[in-house]
């Protein structure tokens, strides 16, 4: 991270437990030595053992990620984050509508085959992950199953994660694969309305779809994290704490170049 990462970062990082009094031993290195070799992991895809000697050694550094993803610590700041990107592009901090959609990638050896499956559709044999993402293409609610689940099965629990969560949410945008028994379900159980953006019918090639585009372009941004082109984690717990990871990566950047061009001197003009 630059300095002006790490300063927003900072400011939104959850207090530790011995910091805040609440007992437990102080930790031995600092969380900016911490992110900076887990957001290394996540943007380049090694091997936990191959943790350039720069960093922290890599059984800490692993206990950290595993820390973090067990106590929710890691989905605190990318809520948080997330808030304070909403906030500055002038939108309140919960959304009130989402977009919907699935990928499925290929699993690497070490994922057991009671979580990995076959997308017949994509003929992938692999992991599927499941996002719901704001109009901006932010993470709300991510999920990761075997490739073999179809849309409307990955949306049952999807879907009232994000509205116990998210109290303003209303509707949600989604593609053909949600079309069905899903959609009267959402209605009546969750209280939301589901759109279906469907593709034309005379559209030959790729056409950005209205809304769809939102959380295509949000896989996109995914995928420029090397440990996220395929599913190379054990436990699919992992896979989703990844996600948020490479999430926390964009948003954190994304801030400080904000901050950045708002303090920015105004260029002189030429008398």
């Amino acid at each position: 991270m630059s300095d002006a990462e790490w300063t927003l970062m900072r400011e939104l990082l959850p207090v530790p437990g011995w910091l805040a009094g609440r007992g437990g031993r102080p930790e031995g290195y600092c969380h900016r030595q911490m992110i900076d070799a887990v957001r290394y992991l996540v943007d380049n895809s090694i091997k936990w053992r191959a943790m350039p000697a720069d960093f922290p050694p890599w059984p800490r550094v692993y206990a950290f990620f595993a820390r973090w993803r067990d106590t929710g610590l890691v989905t605190e700041l990318h809520e948080r984050l997330r808030e304070a990107v909403r906030r500055s592009e002038g939108r309140a901090p919960e959304p009130s509508a989402a977009v919907v959609d699935s990928q499925s990638v290929k699993a690497d050896a070490t994922v057991a085959l009671d979580s990995r499956g076959f997308d017949a559709g994509k003929k992938i044999n692999g992991r599927k992950r499941h996002l719901l993402t704001d109009t901006l293409g932010l993470l709300l609610t991510v999920l990761v199953t075997p490739a073999s689940t179809t849309d409307r099965d990955g949306a049952r629990p999807l879907l009232p994660m994000a509205t116990n969560r998210f109290r303003r949410l209303a509707r949600v945008w989604a593609d053909g694969g949600y079309t069905g028994h899903l959609t009267d379900w959402t209605t009546q159980h969750l209280g939301l309305a589901l759109d279906i953006v469907r593709r034309p019918n005379d559209v030959q090639g790729f056409q950005a779809l209205p809304r769809r585009w939102v959380v295509e372009r949000s896989f996109a941004w995914l995928l420029r994290s090397r440990r996220l082109v395929r599913d190379y984690e054990r436990r699919t717990d992992t896979s989703e704490a990844v996600i948020r990871w490479s999430m926390i990566a964009l948003m954190n950047r994304r801030l400080a170049a904000r901050q950045h061009l708002r303090h920015r001197p105004l260029p002189r003009l030429a008398t």
